[in-house]
């Protein structure tokens, strides 16, 4: 299921890769140039974030980055801001936080936040502290304006709550690859072929983020069943080395496009072998 012609596209025809930067991390135009290198790179789908104080799911390294962006100054307004000025072909979606979707309705729920990132080109929204039982007035207001709304399902979301997200999903599921917090690591957790396994019933594509750094990794994902890869801490860290080393923008940029390239080039070799696989079965 999909309300987003353009999402849909992105997982049509081969794994998708799915990047994400905090917007105005650290300066509004650098993070301009950023997020087109990600399309550059090769980038299917790609996750902006919104920043909100109290980031529950992330880790240090994204936490750092929501407050660069914050200390810069920007707000929901900036941010719809750049994601009309951004020049990329991939699908955008906005990743923040319920009260702050909720905060800028003044009153009036989430549909506003929602008709403005419709207007801004957001094609879907990945709300990570919004439970599934709470998710009607958003997921109708995403419905009314034609965005995905996009679930994180852990390796311990089970049962009525797992049916309850799937349910309410458009668009793709993120799949938690490891328990904990975001943040780029050395492998790549056992628990996401037992989570997409669990997954398989649901009619939806399979992303799997937390953890995936390196090509090798976004093979291994991709050759495991996932029909795409989530990569937001790996990338977060070119930034931050950027601002530590003083680099131009140009510089991290064309940093970010290469780990672009390597990933994207990973998740293609990882859908190869498994079709091959499939083929020879």
């Amino acid at each position: 299921m999909a309300n987003s012609e353009a999402i849909a596209a992105a997982f049509a025809d081969g794994p998708a890769y799915v990047p994400y930067l905090v917007v105005g991390d650290p300066d509004y135009e650098s993070s301009k140039a950023y997020v087109e290198a990600l399309d550059r790179g090769g980038a299917d789908v790609i996750e902006l974030g919104l920043p909100f104080s109290e980031p529950i799911a992330e880790g240090s390294t994204i936490q750092e980055a929501l407050v660069r962006s914050l200390d810069a100054g920007m707000t929901p307004t900036r941010f719809f801001e750049f994601a009309e000025e951004l020049d990329v072909d991939a699908a955008l979606v906005c990743m923040t936080y319920y009260n702050l979707i909720y905060q800028y309705g003044e009153g009036e729920g989430p549909r506003p936040f929602v008709e403005r990132a419709a207007a801004a080109g957001i094609q879907g929204l990945v709300v990570p502290d919004l439970p599934a039982e709470e998710a009607d007035p958003l997921r109708e207001a995403c419905d009314e304006f034609g965005l995905d709304l996009v679930f994180i399902v852990a390796p311990t979301t089970r049962g009525d709550r797992l049916d309850r997200m799937m349910e309410n999903v458009s668009g793709y599921v993120y799949v938690q690859a490891r328990l904990g917090t975001t943040g780029a690591r050395d492998d790549v957790s056992d628990q996401t072929t037992e989570s997409l396994d669990r997954l398989r019933e649901y009619d939806v594509p399979k992303a799997v983020g937390f953890g995936i750094s390196t090509g090798e990794h976004a093979e291994r994902i991709v050759a495991g069943g996932a029909d795409g890869i989530i990569v937001g801490s790996a990338l977060v860290d070119v930034v931050a080395e950027g601002v530590a080393e003083d680099l131009s923008t140009d510089e991290v940029a064309d940093r970010l496009e290469a780990l672009s390239r390597e990933l994207k080039e990973g998740a293609r070799r990882g859908y190869r072998s498994r079709t091959e696989a499939v083929e020879s079965a």
